[in-house]
């Protein structure tokens, strides 16, 4: 048996702190891995490397049995992945937005915009109709994806989220915060609905009536290899929760800046946006 990582404790009894943290390491990785095997079908590493890293996994449970636990990726080696849709608490309420149906609603609102101090310039860009979700990032990893549910709770669909491929499992480049919670939607394009529903049709079940529909359902799927299955697409367009810049870096202070730092981090931000000067030209963009 080769040695694992970490030194001899003092205590034999106790497991050093490395070999938890080199466990904890492997174990993220052989299950992110095991994820794009059997679900994405689009493994990044070779069967080498996949299987020197369990046997790193296995030689360290054998040498700190403490460490092996059911949920153990050497306990579910080939295990199917399912999405149970557990309830989960957004970091930060994500509340609804405001409505207006025409240019005098418009102006209504611009008008209580410009008592607290909202006079411009504005950012413009089209509502994507798709399921409102919420993405959380750990150091620069993502590590959940939820549904908006009633705005404090919503359906854990990690899984299904990771099957998409413009949301990026980790953040690229630097100064990211420690967390970053980002909101937006989730949506099916015109050209794959019909598409989806033309094979639905052809197999003899039934369509979906419009492609918010059809993009809630693919990503509400017990089995996330259904959802692979579906060209589902996100656009970001709200941030949550924000702790921990590193040093020299803070958050951006209007929405394009918040854009721009998103799209350099590899986050899926609209490119159907303008910002425009005054009231008169947001009449003209819509």
């Amino acid at each position: 048996m080769s040695q694992p990582r970490g030194a001899e404790p003092e205590d034999p009894n106790e497991t050093p702190v490395d070999a938890r943290q080199r466990h904890a390491e492997l174990s993220a990785d052989i299950n992110e891995n095991n994820y794009r095997y059997h679900v994405l079908d689009a493994p990044v590493i070779s069967d080498a490397e996949y299987d020197a890293m369990m046997r790193e996994l296995r030689d360290l449970e054998e040498h700190y049995p403490e460490l092996q636990t059911p949920d153990s990726p050497t306990q579910n080696v080939g295990a199917v992945i399912s999405t149970q849709f557990t309830p989960v608490e957004h970091l930060q309420r994500l509340l609804s937005l405001d409505n207006s149906f025409s240019a005098e609603d418009l102006d209504a609102w611009a008008d209580r915009a410009g008592r607290g101090g909202g006079t411009g310039p504005y950012l413009c860009e089209l509502k994507i109709d798709g399921l409102a979700i919420a993405l959380v990032y750990e150091d620069g990893k993502l590590v959940r994806g939820a549904t908006r549910g009633d705005g404090r709770t919503g359906e854990d669909v990690t899984p299904n989220i990771k099957t998409i491929s413009s949301v990026p499992a980790r953040l690229s480049r630097a100064g990211f915060p420690r967390t970053l919670e980002v909101r937006g939607e989730v949506f099916l394009p015109v050209a794959a609905f019909e598409e989806l529903n033309a094979s639905l049709t052809e197999a003899g079940k039934p369509a979906f009536a419009n492609p918010r529909n059809s993009g809630a359902g693919s990503l509400r799927q017990k089995d996330p290899r259904v959802t692979a299955s579906r060209a589902l697409d996100v656009i970001v367009h709200g941030v949550g929760r924000v702790d921990g810049f590193a040093e020299g870096e803070g958050p951006p202070e209007t929405q394009s800046g918040w854009y721009e730092r998103m799209r350099g981090w590899g986050l899926p931000v609209s490119d159907r946006l303008r910002v425009v000067p005054d009231l008169a030209a947001v009449h003209e963009y819509i």
